[in-house]
């Protein structure tokens, strides 16, 4: 069994200065032990600041580059720094730490390679344009794995050091619904978890309405891509 000390919770912040101080000082809270580091994706606000008057342990980046970098760096930390689990964690507020325990157990328990933190695992998803879109997902996932994801669009996700290092040395690898269904392809074992997640806490999301749809729409055509030429 793992030991907290063996699991780095990772959380990306880019201009995150309304919700960061009250995420760090809910995760010791809630979840005390765990270690955890700040990707401070290039934030333009207070985000450091912040962060360097809280103690955090932090990679800033010179730039904004953007989710899938700074997941990569939080990976390469993590496989540096003998970790057996990294968990992804927004900064936003959304991301219940109270669930990263039962993250872990479920990884332990299974031997899953990632875990899922699934809003819709028991909970049915409601008739947004967005919950459409991950329905969508969802099935086109069934369809080329032969493996139903509820929530694949989540971002409450824990990985295991043998994904991480996948992560380590393949920069075309991204922390996206393609990503994991390469992976069940390959025969890695993704589970979920039920979790409940909060409205963001403060600031605005890059998702706005058009946003999203072309989010979905990429993401249909990456995951066709990805299966057809990997």
């Amino acid at each position: 069994m793992s030991s907290k000390s063996n699991v780095l919770i990772a959380i990306p912040a880019y201009n995150e200065e309304e919700c960061i101080e009250s995420t760090v000082n809910e995760l010791r809270s809630v979840a005390s032990g765990f270690d955890f580091i700040i990707i401070n994706d290039g934030s333009r606000d207070r985000t450091g600041e912040i962060c360097g008057s809280l103690s955090c342990k932090v990679i800033t980046m010179p730039i904004n580059c953007g989710l899938t970098v700074g997941f990569q760096t939080a990976a390469r930390y993590a496989i540096d720094h003998g970790y057996d689990y990294m968990i992804q964690f927004d900064a936003d507020g959304q991301h219940r730490p109270e669930y990263i325990a039962a993250l872990v157990e479920k990884a332990e328990t299974s031997g899953s390679d990632i875990v899922i933190g699934s809003r819709f695992l028991t909970v049915r998803k409601d008739k947004s344009m967005r919950m459409i879109g991950s329905r969508m997902i969802t099935v086109l996932i069934k369809m080329l794995t032969g493996r139903r994801i509820s929530d694949p669009t989540s971002g409450f996700r824990l990985f295991s050091s043998s994904v991480l290092k996948e992560y380590y040395y393949d920069n075309t690898l991204n922390p996206e619904p393609e990503s994991i269904a390469l992976f069940l392809k390959q025969g890695y074992l993704v589970s979920e978890v039920q979790v409940s997640m909060r409205e963001r806490q403060g600031g605005e999301s890059y998702l706005n309405p058009v946003k999203s749809i072309q989010y979905m729409l990429r993401v249909f055509a990456t995951l066709l891509v990805v299966q057809w030429f990997r």
